[in-house]
């Protein structure tokens, strides 16, 4: 996790604070025995459970680690299932899962930026599976929003169907065929081929109706959501 650095001040407080923790120093004594084989001391002291560092039970050290994987300006107020990835890499302790639940949840600025996405419902109209990676992509645009300093108004969003996995490109309003073709070799066809199909509200998808173009409006919706936070998270610097 790039945004919360491993510091040499950083560590020295946890192996202090690992020593006040009463059932860390009972693994302490486990792994002196040898008992203990997922938990290790590494060379600067520090108990570490399969490689990751071993948070010790201070509530305002745990604070900071959960405020900065979720704050930070790089995180962008990641919800409950990659803010656990993200911090499970370098940290863990007892109940991480949890904690980290209860923390987003109780998040003002994800509680005002995530909305209701649900729609009517309408007749199922079920898409066939891709077997290849971008092989079949869903595309879309997201409209209205500030002038860059190149002039991009619009973010053009390319999901891959199988992956889940998005692109997302900076255009300006009003781009023509033509040119969104030249984008799309230089963007996509460059680094995933030319896919069989391409699904677009534009084009497949019916009214009120996210099986047929889901994935790109679910992505959408999620950049949407992530593009709130920011503003609300500036808005209160």
């Amino acid at each position: 996790m790039g945004m919360l650095k491993l510091t040499n001040p950083f560590l020295e407080e946890i192996r202090k604070d690992q020593k006040t923790d009463k059932k860390l120093m009972e693994k302490l004594v486990h792994i002196n025995e040898g008992k203990k084989v997922d938990f290790k001391i590494d060379e600067s002291g520090i108990v570490r459970y399969r490689g990751r560092v071993c948070v010790p039970d201070v509530p305002e050290l745990k604070r900071m680690i959960l405020e900065e994987g979720h704050r930070s300006g790089l995180s962008i107020h990641p919800g409950v299932t990659k803010m656990y990835q993200d911090l499970k890499r370098i940290f863990w302790w007892p109940g991480m899962k949890r904690e980290i639940s209860e923390f987003v949840y109780a998040c003002l600025v994800c509680q005002k930026s995530k909305i209701e996405h649900q729609k009517p419902s309408g007749l199922l109209q079920p898409l066939f599976v891709p077997e290849w990676k971008w092989d079949s992509v869903a595309m879309d645009f997201v409209g209205g929003l500030p002038r860059t300093a190149r002039g991009n108004e619009v973010i053009w969003v390319i999901v891959d169907r199988l992956t889940k996995s998005p692109h997302f490109i900076a255009i300006k309003t009003g781009a023509l065929v033509p040119k969104l073709a030249e984008i799309y070799i230089e963007q996509i066809v460059r680094l995933h081929g030319i896919p069989s199909s391409i699904l677009s509200d534009r084009d497949l998808s019916s009214a009120y109706h996210p099986q047929t173009d889901g994935q790109s409006e679910r992505t959408i919706q999620s950049l949407e959501d992530l593009l709130r936070a920011c503003v609300l998270e500036q808005g209160k610097m």
